[in-house]
């Protein structure tokens, strides 16, 4: 069976300004969601990212796009544009570095939610050094 992430929800205080921002930066369309209160990230033809608006708290979320080099340091230039402060660790001061320790070009910002989006060159999670899991089903 193949398995593919269609689409998925992120909390955010003001949904259609988050949702074109993202956009912006990014490079890709948005619009308000066919279906349900949600501004939508078309993000490719595979996954939507749809933006919810909530008035209470919400937990803070770790998104991370991985692009082709010549994507990347396309989006670079428009997250250095916009005035968005990045840097080159998940967490600390926005240090307007590249980090290059795991093999690939990579950068984080946040957003005014709170959420932490990353950008990279080459999947660290998928790294052949860790090996394949293996999914078992209950008899």
């Amino acid at each position: 069976m193949t398995v593919h992430l269609d689409h998925l929800l992120i909390p955010s205080k003001n949904r259609e300004a988050a949702a074109r921002r993202l956009a912006e930066i990014l490079g890709v369309t948005w619009a308000p969601a066919t279906i349900g209160p949600f501004t939508a990230v078309h993000v490719n033809d595979g996954l939507t990212i749809d933006f919810d608006e909530w008035t209470q708290d919400f937990p803070k979320g770790h998104y991370c796009f991985r692009v082709p080099e010549p994507e990347f340091r396309v989006i670079l230039a428009r997250l250095s544009a916009s005035g968005t402060s990045y840097r080159s660790l998940p967490h600390g001061p926005d240090d307007h570095q590249v980090n290059t320790s795991l093999g690939s070009l990579i950068v984080y910002w946040s957003e005014p939610d709170g959420h932490v989006w990353e950008l990279l060159t080459e999947s660290y999670a998928r790294s052949p050094k860790q090996g394949q899991g293996e999914s078992k089903s209950a008899a």
